[in-house]
């Protein structure tokens, strides 16, 4: 069934049936003040941090409650119902609703008995709170008298884990207050105040636009006993009865009497924070004028249009287009963000950055923002240690050149992370590689940056520091060793098992870093790599190629994992698409892996992880076997690597099977079947579930995911074709032999960049003719000095 659609002259997903197979959410806010909400106003918010920073409470796992509810009743008919379909619920052939999900903020529109309302949600640009904009109309041609309560949950500790289940303690630490137009809550209120008595630990919720008629600031008070969010007490009966929190749980709860002559049209404004009396007033003064709220909408729209304005396409693909376009790269920017902090499925617990996930999410923006990848980009070097690994997990209160390491316990014991693991600074190549490529700014690799555990060295130290990594920590086949596991955390192989993943990164990071080398004229290093990688070569092409395939790796005694041999998981997919990706396959060797991968693990959603599933002959380390087949690592259809295998086939000139993979897994393609998938059909999920599950199809674990940054980059570099390098951009798409024409529009260095691309052939890869500004080329390529502000570019495939 089909729940909404893409609106791509307004980039926005319009959801027209509120009854989705699952909460479909949207991110508004910044690093500095989070909130997710679903198409039912469900949903939580934070400062800073989802484990320490939350303000409101959420519960998750299905429910999608409480969240930013506003309630709207008929006084004199004693009706009540929601602006956002839940958590009333109304009946949906008498109550109608739209949600307008956009680029940080949501629009939820409803009509019933004759009043329409409109709830804009967002968090303005550069600012640490959140408005909700609430538009009521009369549409009948009587009066009405309709009552508004606005209504938030506050958590009781800005810890979530305390707040959850420490209740000995978060159950008497709060108090609120009402003052003018707000509710004001206290967290430990005798603890945080400074000599003027002010009391900076403080949340607020206010209202502007209307007096308040009463308040509640304690939830049982609002939602009443045996009552619940769907029916508050204070709703039924039309008034709050102005009790405040006292050692209880507290909420803001906000009611106003209007009245609505015929065709009239009132606005009032909510807002949510963590400010003192004082500075909540001065905000809330802010937007006594509520024409303020359309400008900042203006300004949210301006930032984020902005920022995807630099990468735009037109292809036969309405899919493909909504993807690329608007919401695969709005989903780079979020999980860039985030990472993998703060969801309706990530609880908010995880209060730092993974290295790997993070390194990799900064791909997805670059081509997009440059300078705000850069910034991450030095964050995530100055978490490097000066053994050349990366800190498994970086706390977002990172103190860079004074962190312990995964060597010392106290690190261990502060964030869980056992040892290194074997990838992770290897994952620096590529995304350094992508900035200097795109930006053009060739002085960053002598950029010098910290070292988590203290020194410095530039960046082009870092990288060498990586290299030199994977170098002391070789196993037994002279591959790097798996330490505490590579990118798939479900296969341990053993401290001194071998990947033949990461044996495939360390080969293409040489490959990177030998073009920095040769660039800085570092002859002596130049020819230490070409020795290494030569023997690495022999040692990957010797042990880990098998007939039709490579093999995953081999555990720290011997055994060979991913043998064609082997009765469950014979077939793996990153090791296929990571030997075309590197360049160590040859071509032989890439058509043969890439046949087997279609073969073996293609399904109708996408490509699987592995196959079969384990159940029977898992070996000692297989962690993958916690999960039921066809799920997860387990055989499941892993999203992550759908951009990898993309820009496998890409690479290879194979844009019919690449367009294929990305068709397969892509949200937007699936959009009229969402009761299967259940997820939202414009943002990746982290896995779906493959043959042998009987859900096959249903994915799972929405929004943060490397999924994002992964299909861009395939999509992007791929499909697209647009590979920037040290000097220039080579143009060479890799499209379905049926798209007969197609146009980019591309920011490139602060150039402007209006390709268009002619197939009348019907070709998949290859071009016959390549023009600059009139002028054939004899290479399909545009350096970077030839270029005017204002480009067209003609490609003839």
């Amino acid at each position: 069934m089909n729940y909404g659609y893409f609106d791509e002259k307004n980039k926005e997903y319009v959801i027209t049936k509120p009854n989705t197979p699952a909460p479909w959410a949207n991110y508004l806010g910044s690093p500095a003040y989070g909130a997710i909400i679903s198409n039912n106003a469900g949903g939580y918010s934070f400062v800073k941090s989802g484990a320490n920073g939350r303000i409101s409470r959420y519960i998750f796992n299905q429910e999608d409650k409480p969240g930013r509810y506003i309630y709207l009743r008929d006084d004199e008919a004693n009706d009540y119902w929601s602006a956002s379909w839940q958590p009333v619920g109304k009946d949906l052939s008498v109550y109608k609703n739209e949600c307008h999900h956009g680029t940080a903020y949501t629009n939820i529109k409803a009509e019933y008995a004759g009043i329409k309302s409109e709830a804009l949600y967002y968090v303005p640009l550069d600012r640490t709170y959140e408005v909700w904009r609430l538009k009521v109309t009369n549409t009948t041609d009587r009066v009405r008298k309709i009552s508004t309560f606005g209504f938030i949950e506050f958590t009781n500790d800005s810890n979530y884990e305390n707040d959850q289940v420490n209740l000995q303690y978060t159950l008497f630490i709060t108090k609120t207050d009402f003052k003018k137009n707000k509710i004001l809550q206290s967290i430990n209120p005798n603890m945080w105040k400074d000599e003027t008595g002010t009391n900076h630990k403080e949340r607020f919720f206010g209202l502007v636009g209307a007096d308040v008629t009463s308040y509640n600031g304690d939830k049982e008070a609002f939602i009443g006993n045996y009552h619940s969010y769907g029916n508050p007490i204070a709703v039924e009966k039309g008034m709050c009865d102005n009790t405040l929190n006292y050692n209880t749980n507290g909420c803001g709860a906000l009611h106003s009497a209007l009245t609505l002559q015929p065709g009239e049209t009132k606005e009032i404004a909510y807002v949510l924070g963590q400010y003192d009396d004082v500075e909540s007033s001065k905000i809330l003064d802010s937007y006594k004028d509520l024409s303020v709220v359309d400008k900042e909408l203006e300004e949210l729209k301006a930032y984020w249009h902005g920022k995807l304005s630099h990468l735009q396409v037109n292809t036969p693909s309405e899919a493909f287009n909504a993807m690329i376009n608007t919401w695969n790269a709005y989903q780079c920017f979020m999980t860039f963000i985030w990472s993998r902090a703060a969801s309706f499925i990530y609880c908010g617990l995880r209060n730092g950055y993974g290295y790997r996930d993070t390194v990799q999410d900064i791909q997805g923006i670059i081509h997009l923002d440059p300078e705000m990848a850069v910034e991450k980009i030095r964050f995530m070097l100055s978490a490097q240690v000066d053994n050349g690994g990366g800190l498994p997990l970086v706390k977002f209160d990172h103190n860079a050149g004074h962190e312990d390491t995964p060597d010392d316990a106290s690190y261990v014991q502060a964030t869980g992370h056992p040892a290194y693991r074997a990838d992770d600074a290897l994952w620096l190549f590529p995304t350094v590689l992508k900035y200097i490529a795109e930006s053009g700014n060739k002085e960053f690799i002598d950029e010098v940056i910290v070292y988590a555990n203290g020194g410095e060295g530039s960046v082009y130290d870092h990288l060498k520091r990586a290299i030199n990594f994977s170098m002391e920590r070789l196993g037994d086949h002279n591959m790097p060793a798996g330490l505490h596991a590579d990118w798939n955390d479900c296969l341990r192989l053993g401290k001194k098992g071998e990947s033949s993943f990461v044996a495939l990164q360390l080969y293409y990071a040489m490959t990177v870093l030998r073009g920095f080398a040769e660039d800085k004229n570092d002859t002596e290093y130049v020819a230490y790599l070409d020795r290494v990688q030569k023997e690495l070569y022999d040692t990957i092409q010797k042990c880990c190629w098998e007939d039709d395939r490579f093999i995953r790796g081999y555990k720290e005694d011997g055994q060979v994992i991913g043998s064609k041999k082997d009765p469950e998981a014979n077939m793996w997919l990153n090791p296929q698409s990571w030997a075309v990706i590197s360049g160590l396959a040859t071509k032989d060797q890439a058509e043969a892996a890439l046949e087997s991968v279609h073969r073996e693990l293609n399904t109708p959603y996408g490509v699987r992880l592995m196959a079969p599933s384990y159940v029977d002959h898992a070996f000692d380390g297989a962690l993958a076997l916690l999960f039921n087949p066809s799920t997860k690592e387990n055989g499941g259809i892993f999203s992550q690597p759908q951009g990898w295998i993309i820009l496998a086939e890409s690479l290879m000139g194979h844009g019919n099977r690449a367009f294929e993979y990305f068709t397969e897994s892509s949200p937007a393609s699936q959009n009229d079947d969402a009761d299967t998938r259940k997820l939202e059909p414009y943002c990746h999920g982290q896995f779906t579930e493959a043959t042998g599950s009987p859900f096959e199809g249903r994915s799972h674990v929405h929004w943060l995911t490397g999924t994002a940054s992964t299909v861009m980059v395939g999509c992007v570099e791929g499909i697209l074709g647009m590979r920037p390098d040290l000097n220039g951009l080579l143009v060479a798409p890799s499209v379905p032999s049926d798209w007969k024409e197609f146009e980019i529009s591309k920011v490139f260095r602060g150039k402007q960049l209006n390709i268009k691309v002619e197939n009348k052939s019907g070709a998949e890869s290859g071009y016959k003719e390549f023009y600059l500004n009139g002028e054939k080329l004899e290479k399909n390529y545009i350096p970077a000095d030839k270029m005017k502000d204002v480009n067209e570019v003609l490609l003839v495939m």
